[in-house]
């Protein structure tokens, strides 16, 4: 079970990698529109909007359900309390 949660880490984790990767390449594609002007900005903006944005949007939804299926094989719980740290002075 362990090695099938290491692997399904690496695929979530370059996974996510990807999908960031990808919606940071739309803000060159803006910025390009933007520095292009006229009707070809108008193309470049209605391409990155209607072709290339849902497949991020898709591929960013499935990868977190991937995640999170993963720290549920791995036993992790997220958002939780940790008691067995040491409390601070201020907290005893």
């Amino acid at each position: 079970m362990e090695k099938l949660v290491k692997v399904c880490k690496k695929v979530f984790g370059y996974g996510i990698m990807l999908v960031l990767f990808a919606g940071g390449l739309t803000f060159f594609a803006y910025v390009a529109a933007l520095l292009i002007g006229g009707d070809t900005a108008a193309a470049i903006c209605n391409w990155t909007y209607n072709s290339f944005i849902p497949i991020i949007i898709y591929a960013s939804t499935v990868l977190i359900l991937f995640g999170l299926l993963t720290m549920y094989l791995a036993g992790e719980k997220a958002l939780v309390p940790d008691h067995t740290k040491s409390k601070d002075e201020g907290e005893r």
